[in-house]
């Protein structure tokens, strides 16, 4: 064990759940009606408590167990079965180990979120997101990252999929899903209602930002140059974004606005986390110039060209950020292109697949939809019989 390691991931998995709870349920509040604030919050605190007990369980052994298929990791580690506070993953406790990748499977299904709000039923939200996380997105992990059919080695070859903090596994992943329950879902009855809160927007926002230092950074899994070139780059992208988003937007629309601002920051982030560990400032610049941009015109297209309500630009923001990401590896001469465009394809048709079926099993067993009075009153007071502000404030 490596003390100044284990000391860093150690404050990485602290902010990386610091990125779900509070900074991306803040903004997605932010981004809904004042009546939804708290079924937002409420699906975000929901889901990273299940996914905690769910990786646990089985979505650790799954994705960083010792099975040999390729496919997936197998069951002998449920429950930590075998592993001690002795017990080692390269310099790290490998109960340490285990903490850090539960903190981002409890992100990625909470990133879904955004597709759905203001319409889901609550207990869809549960059953869908557990059975996800244990079906889709842990065998993608054990496929890239856990020794699978795509690490080095695998069928790409000795060179293997570039996909350093999740690009893929997280990005892609979520983004696809998130398209996909918007499409079964259908739009909200009102679309143009304005964010209610854009502070609350600004301050998640800012959170992810923080906390995006330990998912990028944290990802090196070790205390070096290495971890902080990650950090630096993460930032010049995200700053970089942030500034083409609003450069764009003022183009287009004769105003640059904050919530455009920082949905930027967030393009910018999505887009460098696969790339992180292999490229540096020069790169980072170029990959955040060009996903404010394209980010933004990904919007248009999901929302007014192609009229899918994508609530909270999910797909456009975070699945388009993250493949770009991918492709800039092998632009950029790190990766492979074979690898980089194959294992896009690969995986993107399996979480198509795989989300489709459970969308349809979940919703045969509870509602994938509220009625129309909790949608118009609001889930907050309907469902959870709370408000998030007296009516006369």
């Amino acid at each position: 064990m490596n003390g100044a390691d284990t000391a860093w991931i150690i404050v990485a998995t602290a902010l990386v759940l610091f990125m779900t709870l509070p900074g991306l349920a803040l903004f997605y509040g932010g981004l809904v009606r004042a009546r939804n604030v708290l079924s937002v919050f409420m699906q975000c605190y929901a889901i990273a408590c299940l996914m905690s007990i769910l990786w646990l369980a089985f979505g650790y052994s799954i994705a960083f167990g010792s099975g040999t298929s390729g496919l997936w990791g197998g069951l002998d580690k449920m429950f930590l079965s075998g592993v001690t506070a002795d017990s080692l993953s390269g310099t790290l406790p490998e109960v340490l180990f285990f903490a850090f990748q539960m903190t981002f499977a409890i992100i990625t299904p909470a990133l879904i979120v955004g597709a759905y709000v203001e319409r889901v039923g609550f207990g869809f939200v549960l059953l869908f997101s557990g059975l996800w996380m244990l079906l889709c997105y842990a065998p993608v992990v054990h496929w890239i990252w856990g020794g699978g059919m795509m690490a080095d080695g695998g069928i790409f070859g000795e060179v293997g999929v570039k996909d350093f903090a999740g690009g893929i596994v997280v990005h892609e992943t979520a983004g696809l899903a998130a398209l996909i329950i918007a499409f079964f879902l259908g739009p909200r009855k009102n679309r143009t209602t304005p964010p209610h809160n854009p502070g609350y927007v600004m301050i998640g926002a800012a959170m992810l930002w923080v906390g995006w230092f330990g998912f990028n950074g944290g990802s090196q899994l070790a205390a070096d140059g290495g971890a902080a070139m990650a950090l630096t780059v993460t930032h010049i992208s995200a700053a970089t974004a942030s500034l083409t988003w609003a450069l764009w937007e003022k183009i287009k629309y004769g105003k640059a606005s904050l919530v455009g601002l920082v949905t930027g920051t967030i393009a910018g982030l999505a887009s460098i986390t696969p790339a992180s560990g292999f490229v540096g400032p020069v790169e980072a610049l170029i990959i955040g110039a060009v996903a404010g941009v394209l980010c933004q015109e990904a919007v248009n297209l999901i929302r007014n060209k192609l009229r899918i309500d994508d609530t909270l630009d999910v797909f456009a923001v975070h699945g388009v950020g993250g493949i770009f990401g991918t492709i800039m590896i092998a632009v950029f001469g790190a990766g492979a292109w074979a690898a980089q465009l194959g294992a896009l394809a690969i995986v993107g048709v399996f979480t198509a697949v795989v989300t489709v079926v459970l969308v349809k099993v979940c919703a045969a067993i509870t509602p994938l939809r509220v009625d129309l009075e909790t949608e118009t009153n609001g889930l907050d007071l309907e469902v959870h019989g709370e408000r998030a502000y007296e009516l006369n404030s």
